[in-house]
């Protein structure tokens, strides 16, 4: 099993000591880049404008020197792709029901069972929903590996969305299976029980080239200062489209911005249905306990590219993970960035294969809305 010579340590089901509890007392705190003027942080320009595509996208990320149609990139959703009947493509197949199996082992619960059953709100729940994406999206991995053994072989770089990005770094053989799953729980838990302390919420905002985006985060904010609120944010959570983005803060910044897209010029404001506001300080008080349990693992150098979502670049090495992929927790997902990094072609160019694992077809959706070529040579592998 080809995930088996990835990780290495695949049957290592010891769990890393320490209780989330006791982790969630210390918060760890990062500096965030400021953008010159309100609407500065809505741009998506994968490079400064005057640079050329040779001296900016081709840098960060591997082009082989070959036919980029025999080679392949594999992507990883994250939290909301989740569905009840996940898995049941899967169960026939005896390394991906393995991998269910050992996954409950690990976790102390039924993941299978979850995935295939719910009931919903257990599914969508942080604390189920984030290992039951990752195992669901490792077990699709061995559907991959009967069905197209070349996709795994030849794959030049990975990269998940948000929790994707831990699946990407267990493929890639930088952190193994069993400890990635007991991360993935910490992560989990911490991330909930931040949702519990600072109530907030996430939306996805379609907009136009006349929208004042970042004049509503900012009206919608001080909305919120004025009226006592705890903790206000809005900010852009994650980076997905040209002209779509979702915006992540407290509860009553985003009914702000519900009531008043009109007077921002914003075409759609769609409420997501999750407990928090990942990817924003919200979430602050999730770091700590999410770094310390990640200090226990024995993490290695990735055998192929895995992109971070905290600005789209490739991790280095070890030491480069321990110290990025924390950041994630509070950073916006860099995904159109990501894409741009990954897809960027000179004209004429062809483009690899790529290849969504896992539940949902969100990734391949917003490829197409970024690179339309590379969209053509993408397939969804779904559990």
């Amino acid at each position: 099993m080809l995930l088996r010579r990835l990780t290495g340590r695949f049957f290592c089901t010891k769990p890393p000591s320490g209780n989330v509890t006791e982790l969630l007392e210390g918060a760890a705190t990062f500096e965030d880049i400021k953008p010159k003027s309100p609407d500065d942080e809505w741009s998506t320009l994968p490079y400064p404008k005057g640079t050329s595509f040779r001296q900016s996208q081709a840098a960060k990320s591997v082009r082989p020197k070959r036919d980029p149609r025999t080679t392949s990139i594999i992507l990883f959703p994250g939290q909301g792709a989740q569905f009840v009947g996940m898995g049941r493509n899967l169960v026939k197949i005896p390394s991906a029901k393995d991998i269910f199996d050992l996954a409950s082992e690990i976790l102390k619960f039924d993941v299978l069972k979850v995935c295939l059953e719910g009931p919903v709100e257990k599914l969508n729940s942080t604390r189920y929903c984030q290992p039951a994406v990752v195992v669901a999206s490792l077990a699709a991995l061995e559907k991959l590996k009967e069905e197209r053994p070349a996709a795994i072989e030849e794959c030049i770089a990975t990269a998940g969305f948000s929790l994707g990005e831990i699946t990407a770094l267990i493929f890639a053989g930088s952190i193994p299976f069993d400890q990635g799953l007991k991360l993935v729980q910490v992560r989990a838990e911490a991330m909930q029980l931040a949702s519990d302390a600072a109530a907030g919420g996430m939306a996805t905002v379609l907009y136009g080239p006349d929208s004042k985006v970042g004049q509503a985060c900012l009206k919608a904010k001080e909305w919120c200062v004025e009226r006592g609120v705890e903790s206000p944010e809005c900010l852009i959570a994650n980076y997905l489209y040209p002209h779509c983005k979702v915006v992540a803060g407290s509860m009553e910044a985003l009914e702000f911005l519900e009531a008043n897209a009109k007077n921002f010029g914003l075409r759609r404001v769609k409420r997501l249905p999750v407990s928090g506001a990942f990817h924003t300080p919200l979430m602050e008080a999730a770091v700590e306990p999410f770094r310390r349990a990640l200090k226990k693992i024995e993490i290695s150098d990735p055998l192929i590219s895995v992109h971070s979502n905290v600005d789209g670049q490739r991790y280095r090495n070890a030491e480069h993970i321990l110290k990025q992929l924390p950041k994630q927790i509070i950073r916006p997902v860099k995904w159109e960035q990501t894409l741009h990094i990954l897809y960027e072609r000179a004209q004429g160019e062809y483009f690899p294969r790529t290849f969504e694992v896992g539940p949902g077809r969100a990734l391949t959706t917003v490829l197409k809305q970024v690179n339309a070529k590379a969209f053509d040579n993408a397939l969804n592998i779904s559990p």
